[in-house]
C-alpha cells in the first residue's frame, strides 16, 4: 500500500509481509502456552526469551516484566524507542502491562501474542498515542481501558497525521471516551475487536485513503464506525466487511449518534458487506457524503432508518442491501437542501414499522422506502412496511424519479407519491403491489393521502405523475 493509502495489488512483498506476520502470531501464541506450563522452569523461560528474540526485539530483555503491579510506561517508552531507532519490532512476551500515557515513535512495531499480551490503562490523555509519524504498526494486543475516563475527543489509541498506520488482530476493551482515533491518517485497521466503548468505537477525520475490514464492534455507546471530515472532500476509505452490534446513543439528538457506520462531509467511501444489528438508530448514516455507495450490507434490527443518504450530497448507490427490522429501510432525503442524484436497486427490505428511537408525528413511519430527486429505484423488494411501502418526494421536493420493477407486497399503502403542486417528472411503472390496505398507489400531501387509488384512475390531473403497467392484486 502506498502512503496515501491506495492499494498496490499483491506482489511477493507484500505475502512475505503477511506470511512473516502469521509465523510472529503463531510463535508468540506458542510462547503463551509455554511460559504458562512452566513458569519456575528455567529451560522454559530460556525458550521462551528466545521466541521472542527471534522475530524482534525482546521487551522482557529491555526491562518489561509482565505481571508487574507496577507502571510500566516509562520501561515501555524506553524499548520502543530503541527497538524503532533499529528498525526492528518490540515483541511483548504474554502478560499483563500497567501503562500510562505512551507515545509510539516513527517506525514503531509493537507485536504480542493475540489476546495474551494486555497493555492496562493507568491514566492520562490516551493510552498509545502517535503524531506526525510515517509509519506505526500494532498487532495482537489487548488496550484495556478498565472504564477510565479519558478528556474529550481522546481515545485509548489516538492518531493524527501518520502516514501508513496498520492496526491488526488487536482488541480495544473498555474505553472511557473513544475507542481508536485518526486525523488525516493512511492506512488499516482489521481484525480488530472493539467491545464496550464510552462514546464512538472508531473515528477517523480526514481520512487520506483507510481500510477499515473485518473488524468486531460492540457495545458503542454513541456510534460504532464514524468516517468524518471538517469540510467536504474526498475522502475514499473502504469500510467493509466488519461486524457492527449494541450501538446506542448515551448522547442522545435524533441521529447524530446510535448508528453503526455514520458518513460525514466524507466523499467517495465505500460502505460494503457490513453486518448490522441491534442500533438505537440507523445502520449506515451518509450525511452530506457525496458519491457514497452502501452495498450488499445486511442490517437487522435498528431503531431508525436503516440505511440513509441524507442532506448536501449528490450520488449515492444503495443496492442489494437486506433490512429486516426498522423503521423505515431506505431514504433517499434533503433535496432541499441539495440531497439528490442515486439509485437504489435490489434490496429486500422487511418489516418496517414505527419504532420508539424518533417518533417524529410528521412523517410517515413504517416505510420501506423514501426518495425526493433525480433517483431511479428499481428491482427491490418491499414487504411488511405498515405505512407505505415506497414514498416518492416530499411536498413540492420531488424532481426526476423514477420507481419501476418494484414488488410490493402487504404493505399500508403500496406506494405514496406527493401530488402537491410544484412537484416534477415521477415515473411509476412496472411495479407488481399486492395485499395493499390503503390502495396501491395513493397521492400525499406530505404524508396525508388526498387521492384515491391512483392506479385505478385519476393520475391524469397531475401531469407529474405517469403512472403505466403496473400489476395490482
Amino acid at each position: 500500500m502506498d502512503h496515501d493509502g491506495t492499494p498496490t495489488g499483491s506482489t511477493p512483498d507484500h505475502a512475505t509481509a503477511a506470511t512473516r506476520r502469521r509465523l510472529l502470531a503463531t510463535g508468540l501464541a506458542s510462547l503463551a502456552g509455554l511460559t504458562v506450563a512452566a513458569p519456575a522452569a528455567t529451560q522454559p523461560r530460556r525458550a521462551a526469551a528466545d521466541l521472542v528474540s527471534a522475530y524482534g526485539l525482546d521487551a522482557g530483555a529491555l526491562g518489561l516484566r509482565p505481571g508487574s503491579p507496577d507502571d510500566q510506561t516509562a520501561a515501555l517508552q524506553r524499548a520502543l524507542d530503541r527497538a524503532a531507532a533499529a528498525g526492528a519490532p518490540l515483541a511483548l512476551p504474554p502478560g499483563v502491562y500497567r501503562i500510562g500515557h505512551v507515545r509510539l515513535p516513527d517506525g514503531a512495531r509493537l507485536v504480542g501474542a493475540p489476546g495474551a499480551c494486555r497493555l492496562v490503562f493507568t491514566g492520562g490523555p490516551s493510552l498509545l498515542s502517535a503524531g506526525n509519524l510515517r509509519r506505526v504498526s500494532l498487532d495482537g494486543l489487548v488496550l484495556d481501558g478498565g472504564g477510565r475516563s479519558l478528556p474529550a475527543g481522546r481515545a485509548l489509541l489516538h492518531c493524527e497525521t501518520v502516514e501508513q498506520l496498520t492496526v491488526t488482530g488487536c482488541t480495544i476493551a473498555d474505553s472511557g471516551g473513544l475507542g481508536l482515533y485518526a486525523y488525516a491518517t493512511a492506512g488499516s485497521i482489521a481484525d480488530t475487536r472493539i467491545t464496550g466503548t464510552a462514546t464512538v468505537a472508531l473515528v477517523t477525520r480526514n481520512a487520506r485513503g483507510m481500510i477499515i475490514t473485518r473488524n468486531v464492534i460492540d457495545r458503542a455507546g454513541d456510534n460504532g464506525i464514524q468516517v468524518l471530515r471538517f469540510e467536504p472532500g474526498e475522502d475514499g476509505t473502504l469500510v467493509t466487511d466488519n461486524r457492527i452490534t449494541g450501538v446506542r446513543n448515551r448522547s442522545g439528538g435524533t441521529g447524530q449518534y446510535g448508528n453503526a457506520i455514520n458518513i460525514y462531509r466524507a466523499n467517495g467511501v465505500i460502505v460494503r458487506g457490513n453486518r448490522i444489528a441491534d442500533c438505537t438508530f440507523s445502520g449506515v448514516r451518509g450525511n452530506s457524503a457525496s458519491n457514497l455507495q452502501i452495498v450488499g450490507n445486511t442490517v437487522t434490527e435498528v431503531g431508525e432508518t436503516a440505511l440513509y443518504s441524507e442532506f448536501e450530497f449528490e450520488a449515492a448507490v444503495v443496492a442489494n442491501n437486506i433490512v429486516d427490522g426498522a423503521q423505515t429501510g431506505i431514504s433517499i432525503a434533503n433535496f432541499a437542501t441539495g440531497g439528490r442524484v442515486a439509485v437504489v436497486q435490489g434490496n429486500i427490505l422487511r418489516n418496517l414499522t414505527p419504532r420508539e428511537s424518533n417518533p417524529d408525528p410528521e412523517f410517515l413511519l413504517g416505510g420501506g422506502m423514501y426518495v425526493e430527486a433525480d433517483t431511479a429505484a428499481t428491482g427491490n423488494v418491499v414487504e411488511r412496511a405498515t405505512a407505505v411501502g415506497i414514498q416518492i418526494g416530499w411536498g413540492r421536493y420531488l424532481r426526476d424519479v423514477a420507481v419501476t420493477g418494484n414488488v410490493v407486497r402487504d404493505c399500508g399503502m403500496g406506494i405514496g407519491v406527493t401530488v402537491v403542486p410544484g412537484a416534477r417528472s415521477t415515473l411509476i411503472g412496472g411495479n407488481v403491489i399486492t395485499g395493499s390496505l390503503r390502495g396501491a398507489i395513493v397521492g400525499l400531501d406530505h404524508k396525508t393521502p388526498v387521492t384515491g387509488d391512483l392506479a385505478t384512475g385519476g393520475a391524469e390531473r397531475y401531469p407529474h405523475l405517469s403512472i403505466s403497467g403496473n400489476k395490482i392484486s
